[in-house]
C-alpha cells in the first residue's frame, strides 16, 4: 500500500530534492563526542567584527535595506574585488545573500528551466544536486584523472549541453584547485554552447603551500558567464552570521536577485554592517586563522600516517581531507561505526558516487581533537581488520 504521499507530503519540488539528495542531517555533536565532520571554523567571530555589529545596533541599523544589500557593502566589496581582478566591476555587479546557500540558490533558480542539464564535478558538495532538483534540472558529472586534473573526455562529454556548469574550488570535499589549464579546459569545452559557469570559492582564502588560485573572474572568456559565489562564513569565522554575495554579469544578478528577494528578502542590515568592517579591518585576523590552519593541517596529515588503511592527498586549499579507507564497509555505514566511537566524520557517498569508499575529516577542529577524533577513528578501522 502506497502512503508516501501521507506520510511524506510535499510538493513535486520537495519530492524530487527527496529522491536525489545525499545531503545528511546537520547536528551538533553530542556532549563527548568529538567533530571532524563539519566544515566549520573552530574559532569564534574575530572582536572587530563583533564590536561593529554591537555599533550597528546601537546607531538604529535595525530597519529593511535595499534588497541587492546594504549600498555601503555592496561598494566595499566591488572595491575589494577590483583591487585584484582584470575586469572593471561596479555595485550593479554584487548581490548581498543570505550566506553562499542561498546565493547558490538564488543563481541555480534563477537560471536553471525544468529540464536543463547542470554540469558538477563528482565528488563535491552536495547541495548543487538538490538545488538543481528543485529548479527540475538533471544533473550531469566530471572527473579528475589520477593526477588531481580535470578529466577532458569527462567533463566535454557533461557539458556538451548544459545550460549551468558548477565549480567548487577549493573543492570541498578534496581541497583541490583548478589550475590555468583546467580553466582553459571549461571555457573551450563550454565555449559552443555558451554554458553559464558559476563558480563556489567559498574556501578561496584557505590556500597552502604558495598555491596558486585562479579565480573565475580572472578567467578570460567567461567576463559575460561567469558568476562567483562567495561568503564571509570561511575566511572571517562568520558561519553563524549567515552574509555572503554573488558578483558576476549584472543581468545575471537581476536574475538571481528575483529569487532571493522571493526566498530570503533583504539581509539583516547589523550584519551587513559588520560585514563591511570585516572586509575593511579583519583581515589580519583571517591571515592568523590561515595560518592556524596551516599547522592544523600539518597536525591532522601527521595522525593520519600513524593509522593504517587511511591515505588522502594533501588538499592544495579549504580545510578537509578526503581520504580513501581500506574497510568492507560502506562510506555511510563507517560513518555511523564512527560516531558510535564517539566521532563524527562525513560520509564520502555524500559528496557523490565517486566519493563512496572515501571520508571526509575536517582539520577546522582544534589540533587536540584531531588527534584524539583520528585516535577513535583508527580504533574503527582496527576492530574492522580484526573482524576480516
Amino acid at each position: 500500500m502506497e502512503t508516501s504521499s501521507v506520510s511524506r507530503p510535499g510538493s513535486l519540488s520537495v519530492q524530487r530534492i527527496r529522491s536525489v539528495s545525499l545531503r545528511g542531517p546537520l547536528h551538533s555533536a553530542p556532549v563527548g563526542t568529538i567533530s571532524l565532520a563539519i566544515g566549520e571554523p573552530s574559532f569564534d567571530t574575530p572582536n572587530v567584527i563583533r564590536d561593529a555589529m554591537l555599533k550597528a545596533l546601537a546607531s538604529g541599523a535595525t530597519h529593511y535595506c535595499d534588497q541587492f544589500g546594504l549600498m555601503p557593502l555592496r561598494e566595499t566589496i566591488a572595491s575589494d574585488e577590483r583591487r585584484s581582478r582584470r575586469r572593471s566591476i561596479t555595485v550593479d555587479d554584487v548581490l548581498v545573500t543570505h550566506g553562499a546557500s542561498a546565493g547558490l540558490a538564488a543563481v541555480i533558480l534563477g537560471v536553471v528551466n525544468p529540464g536543463d542539464v547542470v554540469a558538477i564535478e563528482d565528488p563535491t558538495y552536495s547541495l548543487y544536486a538538490d538545488l538543481v532538483a528543485f529548479a527540475g534540472g538533471t544533473v550531469t558529472t566530471f572527473r579528475r584523472n589520477q593526477n588531481g586534473e580535470l578529466d577532458a573526455d569527462s567533463l566535454h562529454d557533461a557539458v556538451r549541453s548544459a545550460r549551468l556548469v558548477i565549480v567548487c574550488q577549493p573543492s570541498n570535499p578534496t581541497g583541490a584547485i583548478l589550475s590555468s589549464s583546467d580553466w582553459g579546459l571549461i571555457v573551450e569545452a563550454t565555449r559552443i554552447n555558451q554554458s553559464l559557469i558559476l563558480s563556489d570559492e567559498a574556501y578561496a582564502s584557505l590556500i597552502y603551500d604558495g598555491n596558486a588560485f585562479t579565480s573565475i573572474l580572472d578567467v578570460p572568456g567567461l567576463e559575460t558567464r561567469g558568476i562567483l559565489c562567495q561568503t564571509f562564513s570561511k575566511k572571517f569565522a562568520m558561519t553563524g552570521w549567515r552574509v555572503g554575495y554573488l558578483l558576476g554579469p549584472s543581468e545575471l544578478i537581476a536574475a538571481a536577485s528575483v529569487v532571493h528577494r522571493t526566498f530570503n528578502g533583504s539581509v539583516n542590515t547589523a550584519v551587513q554592517y559588520a560585514a563591511i568592517t570585516a572586509i575593511s579591518d579583519a583581515q589580519p585576523d583571517a591571515s592568523r586563522m590561515l595560518m592556524e590552519y596551516a599547522e592544523r593541517r600539518v597536525v591532522m596529515e601527521d595522525a593520519l600516517s600513524s593509522v593504517s588503511g587511511l591515505e588522502a592527498r594533501t588538499p592544495a586549499g579549504a580545510f578537509y581531507f578526503h581520504c580513501r579507507y581500506a574497510d568492507s564497509r560502506d562510506s555511510t555505514g563507517l560513518s555511523r561505526a564512527a560516531t558510535a566511537a564517539g566521532v563524527l566524520v562525513r560520509p564520502g557517498r555524500e559528496f557523490g558516487p565517486a566519493g563512496e569508499g572515501h571520508i571526509r575529516l575536517s582539520f577546522a577542529a582544534a589540533p587536540e581533537d584531531i588527534w584524539e577524533g583520528i585516535r577513535r577513528l583508527s580504533s574503527v578501522l582496527d576492530m574492522s581488520t580484526e573482524r576480516e
